[in-house]
């Protein structure tokens, strides 16, 4: 007999929209969950993060990482953000996970510059490596989102639900 129990996650409103934005506007680094391509099996990586001039999520990654070359392959990944508070349960705090799609931005487009000049306001100490020729911006394309604001206020969000 199938499940007939009602979906727990509610749709976005605006008090979970005020609250993603404030996750993703505090967070400097984030997990990224990716796949392997030697393997196939699942990854996890703990990365640069930020919001780019247009407010969509971004990273800069080495092409020496491993999840560099696993988005590359595959390019459909999930990132959380979110910490723990100093106090308390944990999965109590909010967190919010965003299933995305890579896109990386070659150093030649014109939009790279400005993500550089950006990205180094909200991360200075970039500044040692960001140049180096194996560095290069991903931008994390929002496919849904998933907000666990704590205990019972969970909230499916759309991209457009993320958009500033």
């Amino acid at each position: 007999m199938p499940d007939k129990r009602p979906d727990p996650v509610q749709p976005a409103d605006a008090e979970a929209r005020a609250l993603t934005q404030g996750l993703l506007q505090n967070a400097r680094h984030a997990a990224l969950a990716y796949t392997d391509p030697a393997t196939g099996t699942a990854g996890i990586s703990r990365i640069a993060f930020g919001l780019g001039p247009d407010g969509m999520p971004v990273t800069l990654v080495s092409a020496l990482s491993a999840h560099h070359a696993a988005l590359v392959a595959h390019p459909a990944a999930a990132v959380m953000v979110g910490e723990p508070g100093d106090k308390g349960d944990p999965l109590t705090h909010p967190r919010l996970m965003l299933r995305v799609t890579a896109e990386f931005v070659d150093r030649t487009d014109p939009v790279h510059a400005a993500l550089r000049d950006h990205w180094l306001t909200h991360h200075p100490k970039a500044k040692l490596y960001i140049d180096f020729a194996d560095f290069t911006f991903a931008r994390l394309r929002p496919v849904s989102a998933l907000l666990n604001g704590g205990f019972g206020r969970a909230h499916h969000l759309s991209p457009a639900d993320l958009a500033m």
